[in-house]
């Protein structure tokens, strides 16, 4: 049980970055730190650590509010997410999961968390958080086979109505309306897919394959059809992405 516990959590390490920043919050960067159970804060100022914060056990995912007030950890081992207060760098609140909590993301108007449940030996699901409470307000299936499950990454669209999310074991992307709770897109990717984010202008959606067996590619996704554009071929293992817009902020 522990060796697949282990492999698991190491499946979930792969996808999330474990490294927090948002524009009003760009003095500090936060990392998971999944061995340790714990958060380290650095100053991007200095680059040196200036607080840890303990957390749930192993911590994986991790992602800021819009406004850099609060930062979201979840931590798989414990199955919950923790709410970190920035001004003050202690937990504030603690919010249970779904199971093996790993991949997090933040609505653009930062109401609403959304959180990966890997859930071994069942089917995977997304937690909907609301962030003015601490509540799981929805817990949404993601994936379609009840014993393999593994969503993993998870990302928004830039205007909050869809939330994409990764299906590490069934190689695939489901794509969930935000309105309506429910998944409206199932999209196969690569052979494993990790992390996953979506271009500033919403046109497209770029997923990391991982991909145990197979060499690492990038699946390039359409989302006006929801359809893989270009594979692009990448080096091995690629774990997670980021993208950046073409003008300096």
């Amino acid at each position: 049980m522990k060796l697949r516990i282990g492999r698991l959590l190491a499946i979930a390490a792969f996808v999330c970055c474990g490294l927090a920043s948002a524009r009003t919050l760009a003095q500090n960067a936060y990392i998971t730190n999944g061995f340790s159970n714990n958060v380290s804060v650095i100053s991007t100022a200095t680059n040196a650590v200036t607080a840890t914060i303990p957390v749930g056990a192993f911590p994986v995912g991790v992602a800021a509010s819009p406004d850099g007030s609060k930062v979201y950890v979840a931590s798989a081992g414990a199955n919950t997410v923790s709410v970190i207060a920035a001004a003050s760098n202690t937990v504030t609140a603690t919010i249970p999961g779904g199971g093996q909590s790993g991949g997090v993301a933040v609505s653009p108007d930062g109401s609403k968390l959304y959180v990966t449940n890997f859930n071994q030996g069942g089917p995977g699901t997304v937690s909907v958080i609301a962030t003015a409470t601490n509540t799981v307000t929805a817990t949404i299936p993601v994936d379609n086979d009840p014993l393999r499950g593994g969503p993993t990454g998870v990302a928004v669209s830039p205007d909050g109505s869809k939330v994409y999310v990764t299906s590490f074991n069934l190689n695939n992307v489901s794509v969930i309306a935000a309105a309506s709770n429910t998944v409206i897109a199932t999209i196969t990717v690569g052979d494993e897919p990790a992390g996953v984010a979506v271009s500033p202008d919403d046109s497209k959606v770029y997923v990391a394959n991982f991909s145990f067996s197979n060499a690492g590619t990038v699946s390039a996704i359409d989302t006006a059809t929801n359809t893989v554009t270009a594979t692009i071929p990448v080096g091995s293992g690629p774990q997670n992405l980021a993208l950046i817009s073409g003008h300096a902020r």
